[in-house]
């Protein structure tokens, strides 16, 4: 490869999004960890014999279906960020939308089309 694929943006905007992934992975990883926690709590009181109402109304906020939302939504927001940049990286690299495909386990369309998403704005900017 030439010094080329590595001089455009693509790969550049490709890593701050790993990076970016890296950090959400770590802050749902804590997240999952109290929510865990919470739960044997709130199992341990169940088993104890608390009645379930007593035990919902009681539990602090955020509960922790809604930890959970949060983390599911999250995730899913920097994976999708992580694959449009990393395929567009790999495009940059005049690897073939096909082959970007085949890597991604998806339709080629599919990779068009994530392609074709605008590039989201640098934070800093």
């Amino acid at each position: 490869m030439s010094d080329d694929a590595g001089s455009t943006s693509s790969p550049d905007v490709a890593e701050q999004a790993l990076t970016d992934l890296l950090t959400e992975l770590d802050r749902c990883v804590d997240e999952l960890v109290q929510s865990r926690a919470r739960a044997e709590t709130l199992l341990r009181r169940r088993q104890r014999g608390e009645p379930w109402l007593e035990i919902v109304t009681s539990e602090p906020r955020p509960l922790i279906v809604e930890r959970i939302s949060t983390v599911l939504a999250s995730l899913s927001a920097a994976g999708h960020t992580w694959r449009r940049e990393q395929a567009a990286a790999l495009q940059a690299e005049q690897i073939s939308i096909n082959r970007i495909a085949a890597l991604f386990g998806v339709t080629r369309q599919r990779i068009s089309a994530l392609l074709r998403e605008p590039e989201p704005r640098n934070r800093a900017e």
